[in-house]
């Protein structure tokens, strides 16, 4: 029942009959000739008179109208029984009402039932009252001769001391009891609550009568009926009246009505008498009863109200009929009505005490026990009492007495049951609850034998008292008088409860996972929720996201909470992933400070972090750590300490805002402390989590737009410096003399001699910089420039991608080199070139033997060649010079002038002459020989084709869309579309070459510096007039022959690649496609004039008529240089012995099988479910379910098998390995300091690393997401190169796309290639097909420098783009839940990707097209994501939706004016929180269980409107990068299907990954899930391993031949640096020159 204000105390009357009042009586008349249907007439009806129904007939109502919304009740029958209902309770003919009940223990004509227990005191006339002791009060101060019952504080301040909500202390500990402090207060006077009051009254009576057409006011619970819906107008009218009426002086007539609200407050009418203005303004001034409730019951004060009355009568006419009016008007002009009116009719009311929607039809109103008493009288009840009537233990008891209590129910002063957790208590609004009380030491938890109580509270703080065992949370309340542990809830109360504790349980969940795992996902987290069964108490089957997001605040605040009670420099939890994801999406307030505990309860103790496992590490790699740490770590603590209370600090949040505690270890340091101020830490309750969750965002966000920088040059070659002849003088005579220039060997500098060869440092312009070193290739003397010398330049390791971690005496060999005098040189110096060792690979592991004994300062050494550009670290090349140029040979030079030298096309073997042109068999560039009758690729803008295409797809233009129901589609403003292919380049054209021609100059000799050449054009599938749906079908490398021709710029050709007629062919098409890459083939011309398709010319299907006329296709000449058929039987290559750590399901090495290169015998996989996936893939292979470091310990000690019994691979077995070493320990934080360094000192990382130093393997490959190479500012990344070529290898690094070779996902991931000595460092592989350029920026930026990749094709690729369609339009349909692993594909492979998948051998079996069951709620808002593309939750419709558990998902409320977005076009409210309106998050405004979720348009405006949550797949885009737990909320939230209501299988996904359908999963759903979403992209690995194999099949020739032949009529002569090209031809059976760079003269 309504809880309302008691009103004052009047004198008896003699009978409990009344009269409705007159206005009342009056509207039900006018209902009666209203011409209103018989439905609205009960609506009316029941708003003017729900003040004056009994609360049976309420709670009958109330039933009634639940039948009717369940549909058991048919409309007719429900307004049938609520008529008989209205007059059963009041006779509506004679407007009277008898009752005959009590209120508070008052009589309802004011007289009191028993003066014994009420505690209301009368003031007596002309004496101020004595202070009062009132049930509600919060404190009771205590002191020598009062009494127990004597109570001065306030609600406001004491609402300060709430207790905090914790559950973290029951982690490590048991419960704990918490004492309040108690604050004294003072007592106003009756003289100024008097004076208070009236201007109170005199305040409302203006308000009253101002009011006009608008919103039934918010105070007014009584107004409207959970579940009724009003005419606007009716609401207006009545609202009006009773307003008017209600703020008259109560005679016997009117009074009755106001009674009933005695039933829930506390104390009568003298204890509302005494309340404070504090609590008066809190309230809204127009509320009635308050006004009638706070008069004091003196004789004088009905006169001074009376004359009023008569008065306000005729004026409440009048403004009556006026308001009428105006409405109509209004209603009529509805179309032309300006914004502020339609909003100011969409805000519903709201309870002004505990903010519940009072038309929310889940509103429950509080049912007091029978018989109930006030809370004093249950304390003084006997039975409640733990002592003895002779004990006097209970006078020296100093905390309050705690008890128990069940059957409880907690409620507003307007009688709504409220839920404890909003906010409500910690903003002063009294909170009353109502129960049976039980002894503290009752474990039955049913009502018997308890003492039945109501208006306990109110209550001023809630706490956390521990677990029943594990699953129920223990709480309890605090009133001013005693503690109450609870019990079991009423069942009226039931459900509200019960979310109180699934919030504390889910918390529990949440704490405990993030212990053991820190550094999980969002979608680690939800996968943990969703997978835990709820314990029965909770009613539900199952926790959803949903759950978590509901509580996330609430959450988050626990975490926080747990990580205060941690050490000072142990990272906070709250900063893991999934924490920040949750805090984000959800819009968590952090930094909010909580109220204080009571002083006897300790904070809980966080479990101390046990540091990071130790990691085995070998001695190499080891002493890099430490040798580079123990200066690093210093210098960056020193730095972190200076700025620390600068750089944490946002200044906003209420932590920030708090002073310093004066008691933490940081406080203590402070000067005003008596510290000695060093430290310079902020106080460690000032910690703000604002900034630290901004720095770890900051640490994985990557900036791709940094400008490049140039490698500066070391001198500026044309400054000249004054030479010192006495300095400088010639040894010996010139060895030879060239035009000007006399060279000389040796010249003596400062008495010290020098000759070619030697190595010499050199000033720099700057002083400030260190000297340059560079090794002397030339010495000279001319006239104009005197005397000379030619510097080959070293690089410090200060200069490479190394950095700071490099070695202080290692330098690198680079292509720089420049003349300069010689009086720059400074002094000479020795530089040693360090080879490898004979027995390299035999000498992992051991002590490494330092490569330089000491550092003279002029001693230094250098192993490796280094590539500014690529950042690769090579064997230095073995170019020798000869007997003619020893004097003057720079190896630079000769490398960058052959790099020039193959960079310029050229025309070679002249064939005709004809006027105006000469034609030409060959042209060459970058190493590359061009013959006619080649296939070449060229760019997309090189020639256009005969057909008019439709303009590309775009997309249709955006409709006007009804806000109303589409209220979030605002958003959508922008046409960027995620995982969208609109963008994406074309392929390469290709064309056939048909002459290679040079047009004459005017002199008549060729121009050979402008080389033509003209092709035949080949049309793809998509570019004939059948457009972009003809390639879904056709194989990838198909193209169309056509007679058109284009003549293009020879320099625009981008590669070489082959085109054969398909029925020339000796093999069959997946035969040949397979054999290599760059392969295509064509079996018909297309005629573009009349859009047909014919049989191929003849001389389309020849290849070998290099221009000389037509060919028989039969005996053509082959312009392949070989065939892989020919290289394989030329040379076998054996399968490199693989390692696979943390292999996973065995992405990786999946990947490598099907590039041919390896044969993974070993396998290391922790996690069982992903190891039992790599056993049924590979059953060949060892797989060890182990920690690595533990089989490594092993094999370092000497052992030769397991605690299993499983043989360990020994040094010399490994020649390849591979693995993607987790590395979220230390990804958190954007710099290392001592903790973070010792955790990335103990991680896989470097694990790893120790694997490559003790196996030594031939090559070696790390794979990780792409933030690896920007880890704490490219720490992580340089340290591990800094390893790599410490250990004596070649690396490199770069940036893949997976979606460039072949997956229909965008996927960056940083790769390092590693390669032993004498081994070629492969190059990274050009990409394959074209891809979504935004995707594609692959550039790293290390130290501000930005480096690149070899890779050359960036514009287009040689195939167009796999799209979903080609991933998944086959598979069968199914729905959300699917579970059945195995089914029947329903038919057969659609296109090229599909048949590759499938395979060629028929399976008719499809597995793992499982998918995960989502919620009723997330169904529901799945269903209804529309189909079209760039659907996401935004285009959701704000309706009511009956979800498939039958429950009902309700529609959002948009309450709040947004700032930034503004209003509707309707004038329709956008917020969904006051934080919109730039104020504090409203708990209160969360909303649940609706079709939008809040959360998102709550915190959208600062996370990019959290584009693509739920967002559907598009046929023709791309996959998100695929995760390992597919959530619409998740990271990647674009997991819906294209055309089903469901979230994407676990097959689709594989398949979005290239993994074969054969290839098997092990466990549970979201077991392979993980698998899938941690894997490699297999056809990533596949081109990995391609590069690879053609380094092996290199060096197998290398080792046939004996040295580099100058192979294929001159195809090799020469060898390449930069400006690597495309691949050309086949991997199996050239090596590329273009890509030659790795085979330098070796």
């Amino acid at each position: 029942m309504p809880a309302r204000t008691a009103p004052a105390r009047v004198p008896a009357l003699a009978s409990r009959a009344f009269s409705l009042p007159d206005d009342v009586r009056r509207r039900l008349k006018d209902l009666e000739r209203d011409s209103l249907t018989e439905k609205e007439c009960v609506k009316e009806k029941l708003n003017l008179l729900h003040e004056f129904l009994r609360t049976e007939i309420k709670n009958q109502l109330c039933d009634l109208e639940t039948k009717l919304h369940k549909e058991e009740l048919s409309e007719e029958g429900y307004l049938a029984k609520v008529k008989s209902l209205l007059n059963k309770d009041l006779s509506l003919e004679n407007g009277a009402h008898a009752f005959s009940r009590e209120a508070n223990g008052c009589l309802e004509n004011g007289s009191q039932t028993s003066g014994e227990d009420c505690r209301v005191v009368m003031a007596e006339k002309g004496k101020p009252p004595k202070p009062v002791s009132r049930l509600y009060t919060p404190r009771r101060s205590k002191s020598d001769g009062e009494t127990k019952s004597e109570v001065s504080s306030s609600p406001r301040i004491t609402r300060k001391t709430t207790r905090q909500t914790t559950i973290t202390s029951h982690f490590p500990r048991g419960p704990a009891k918490r004492k309040p402090e108690e604050e004294p207060e003072k007592v106003k006077s009756d003289d100024s609550v008097d004076e208070e009051k009236d201007q109170e009254e005199k305040r409302r009576r203006v308000t009253s009568r101002e009011r006009v057409a608008g919103l039934l006011p918010a105070e007014e619970p009584g107004r409207v009926r959970p579940g009724t819906h009003m005419e606007e107008e009716g609401r207006d009218d009545k609202e009006e009246k009773r307003l008017r009426s209600q703020t008259k002086e109560p005679t016997p007539k009117h009074k009755a009505k106001e009674e009933p609200d005695r039933d829930v407050r506390p104390g009568g009418a003298q204890a509302e008498m005494n309340e404070g203005e504090d609590k008066d303004e809190k309230r809204h001034r127009s509320q009635p009863k308050d006004l009638a409730s706070k008069r004091r019951p003196e004789e004088k004060e009905p006169e001074r109200v009376k004359p009023q009355v008569s008065d306000e009568k005729d004026e409440d006419e009048k403004e009556e009929k006026r308001r009428r009016t105006t409405y109509r008007e209004l209603t009529e002009k509805k179309m032309t009505r300006t914004k502020i009116a339609v909003v100011s009719k969409t805000n519903p009311p709201k309870c002004t005490e505990c903010l519940q929607y009072l038309d929310d039809p889940e509103l429950r109103y509080e049912q007091h026990p029978p018989d109930a008493v006030e809370e004093i009288q249950i304390l003084t009840n006997e039975r409640l009492s733990i002592f003895d009537a002779n004990e006097s233990g209970f006078e020296s008891y100093e905390d309050l007495p705690q008890h128990k209590l069940t059957c409880f129910s907690v409620y507003c002063k307007r009688g709504h049951l409220c839920p404890i957790d909003t906010g409500l208590i910690e903003k002063d609004v009294e909170l009353l609850f109502s129960g049976s009380a039980k002894p503290i030491y009752e474990d039955d938890p049913s009502p018997e034998g308890g003492i039945n109580g109501k208006n306990f509270g109110p209550i001023n703080e809630w706490w956390i008292a521990g677990f029943d065992g594990g699953e129920k949370a223990l709480l309890g309340f605090s009133t001013s008088f005693a503690e109450y542990i609870l019990m079991d809830p009423s069942p009226e109360y039931a459900p509200l409860f019960s979310v109180m504790q699934e919030k504390i349980y889910i918390s529990k969940i949440v704490v405990e996972f993030l212990q053991s795992n820190p550094d999980s996902t969002y979608e680690d987290l939800i996968n943990k929720i969703e997978t835990t069964v709820p314990p029965c108490m909770l009613n539900l089957n199952r926790f959803t996201e949903d759950s978590l997001l509901r509580h996330a605040q609430f959450v988050v605040e626990q975490v926080e909470s747990y990580d205060r009670a941690g050490d000072s420099d142990e990272q906070p939890i709250f900063l893991s992933p999934c924490m920040r994801d949750l805090i984000k999406l959800a819009g968590v307030t952090l930094g909010k400070r909580r109220a204080e505990r009571r002083q006897t309860i300790r904070q809980p103790a966080k479990e101390k972090d046990k540091g990071p496992t130790k990691a085995t590490t070998t001695k190499l790699v080891y002493q890099i750590f430490d040798t580079f740490f123990a200066e690093q770590i210093e210098k960056d603590d020193k730095e972190d300490k200076e700025n620390a209370f600068k750089r944490r600090r946002c200044g906003v949040c209420e932590i920030c805002q708090q002073p310093e505690c004066g008691k933490c270890k940081a406080c203590k340091d402070m000067v005003k402390f008596g510290g000695s101020g060093r430290s310079k830490q902020a106080c460690q309750k000032r910690r703000c989590p604002n900034m630290a969750m901004k720095e770890a965002d900051d640490d994985e966000e990557v900036d791709d737009n940094i400008p490049e920088m140039p490698s500066p040059k070391k001198m500026h070659q044309g400054k000249k410096k004054k030479q010192n002849k006495n300095r400088i003088s010639w040894v010996g005579d010139a060895v030879k003399t060239d035009g000007k220039k006399s060279y000389y060997k040796k010249v003596c500098i400062d008495s010290e001699t020098l000759e070619v060869g030697d190595c010499v440092s050199v000033i720099p312009d700057d002083s400030s910089k260190p000297l340059y070193l560079a090794r002397v290739t030339a010495l000279w003397e001319d006239s104009s420039n005197g005397q000379m010398f030619h510097a080959h330049w070293f690089c410090a390791g200060t200069d490479t991608v190394l950095g700071a971690t490099s070695d202080p005496l290692e330098l690198f060999l680079v292509d720089e080199c420049e003349d300069m005098q010689l009086s720059y040189i400074h002094s000479k110096v020795q530089v040693i070139y360090k080879a490898p060792s004979e027995n390299w690979a035999m000498e992992g592991g051991v002590d490494p033997e330092a490569l330089m004994s000491e550092d003279d300062g002029k001693t230094y050494f250098y192993q490796l060649w280094y590539d500014q550009d690529y950042a690769r670290f090579e064997s230095p090349p073995k170019t020798q010079p000869t007997e003619d140029n020893k004097y003057k040979f720079c190896a630079s030079c000769a490398r960058l002038a052959e790099m020039r030298q193959k960079e310029i096309p050229r025309v070679v073997e002249q064939l005709q002459d004809l006027e105006g042109r000469v034609l030409y068999s060959l042209a060459t560039k970058n190493g590359v020989q061009y013959r006619v009758g080649d296939g070449v690729y060229l760019p997309p803008e090189a020639f256009t084709f005969n057909i008019k295409l439709s303009s590309p797809v775009k997309r249709p233009r955006k409709e006007p869309v009804d806000e109303a129901l589409y209220p979030e589609h605002y958003r959508k403003y922008s046409d960027y579309i995620k995982g969208s292919n609109l963008d994406a380049p074309e392929p390469y054209r290709i064309g056939r070459i048909k002459e290679i021609f040079c047009s004459k100059k005017s002199n008549g000799r060729p121009n050979e510096t402008d080389i033509k050449i003209r092709v035949n054009k080949f049309y793809r599938p998509e570019n004939t007039h059948k457009s972009t749906p003809a390639s879904y079908h056709a194989d990838i490398n198909l193209l169309y022959w056509s007679d058109e021709e284009a003549v293009v710029d020879f320099k625009a050709v981008q590669g070489r690649c082959t085109v054969e007629y398909g029925e020339d062919l000796p093999q069959c098409l997946q035969d040949f496609s397979a054999g290599g890459p760059d392969r295509f083939y064509f079996l018909e011309a297309y005629n573009a004039k009349s859009k047909s398709f014919e049989d191929p010319p003849n001389h389309a299907r020849s290849t070998g008529n290099k221009g000389k006329g037509k060919g028989k296709g039969k005996n053509r000449t082959k312009s392949q240089t070989c065939e892989p058929s020919e290289l394989e039987t030329e040379i076998k290559l054996p399968k490199l012995r693989t390692l696979d750590v943390f292999s996973g399901c065995g992405g990786l090495s999946e990947g490598f099988h099907q590039a041919g290169i390896s044969e993974t015998l070993w396998a290391i996989e922790m996690w069982d479910p992903a190891a039992q996936a790599f056993r049924l893939n590979n059953p060949g292979s060892t797989v060890f379910t182990e920690d690595c470091n533990v089989l490594l310990k092993l094999v370092m000690a000497g052992e030769v098998t397991n605690s299993r019994g499983q043989k360990l691979p020994q040094k010399g077995d490994v020649e390849m390995l591979c693995g993607g070493p987790p590395c979220q320990g230390f990804s958190g934080m954007n710099r290392f300091n001592s903790r973070t360094y010792s955790k990335f000192k103990n991680s896989l990382v470097v694990s790893f690393l120790s694997y490559c130093d003790y196996y030594r393997p031939r090559y070696f490959l790390l794979e990780n997401v792409r933030n690896f190479v920007s880890f704490k500012r490219s720490m992580v990344l340089k340290l591990t190169l800094r390893c790599l070529v410490r250990m004596g290898y070649q690396c490199t690094f770069g940036v893949l796309q997976a979606g460039q070779y072949g997956v229909a996902q965008t996927r960056r991931r940083a790769i390092i290639l590693a390669a032993a000595p004498g081994e070629p460092l492969p190059l990274f592989p050009e990409p394959l097909h074209v891809f979504a350029p935004r995707a594609c920026q692959l550039s790293v930026v290390v130290d501000d420098k930005k480096f690149v990749s070899n890779i050359t094709r960036l514009s287009s690729g040689p195939f167009r783009t796999i799209t979903v369609r080609d991933t998944m339009s086959d598979l069968p349909e199914i729905r959300n839940g699917a579970s059945a692993l195995e089914i029947s594909y329903n038919g057969e492979p659609q296109s090229w990707f599909q048949r590759q998948l499938r395979g060629s051998q028929y399976q008719p079996i499809l597995r793992d097209h499982i998918c995960k069951d989502m919620s009723a709620l997330v169904a529901a808002r799945m269903r209804h994501i529309p189909l079209a593309p760039g659907s996401d939750w935004r285009d959701l419709p704000n309706i009511e939706v009956r979800l498939s558990d039958g429950t009902l998902a309700r529609k959002l409320r948009y309450n709040y004016h947004d700032k930034k977005n503004g209003c509707s076009s309707s004038g329709a409210l956008r917020g969904v929180c006051s934080c919109v309106e730039g104020k504090p998050c409203e708990p209160a405004a969360r909303q649940f269980n609706t079709l939008i979720p809040w959360c998102l348009p709550h915190t959208g405006n600062r996370h990019n409107h959290w584009a693509g949550l739920y967002g559907r797949l598009e046929w023709d885009g791309f996959f998100s990068t695929t995760v390992t737990n597919p959530e619409p909320m998740g990271k990647q939230g674009r997991v819906l299907h294209p055309e089903q209501h469901r979230v994407v299988s676990v097959r689709e996904c594989a398949r979005s990954q290239g993994f074969p359908d054969t290839y098997r999963l092990f466990g549970n759903i979201l077991d392979k899930h993980r698998q899938v979403g941690n894997a490699v992209p297999p056809p990533l690995a596949k081109a990995i391993g391609l590069e690879i194999k053609r380094c092996m099949l290199a060096k197998a020739r290398e080792s046939a031949s004996g040295h580099i032949k100058v192979m294929f009529g001159g195809f090799l002569d020469g060898l390449v640096v930069k400006n690597l090209p495309a691949s050309a031809g086949d991997t199996d059976s050239i090596p590329d020159p273009g890509r030659s760079h790795m085979l330098q003269s070796n």
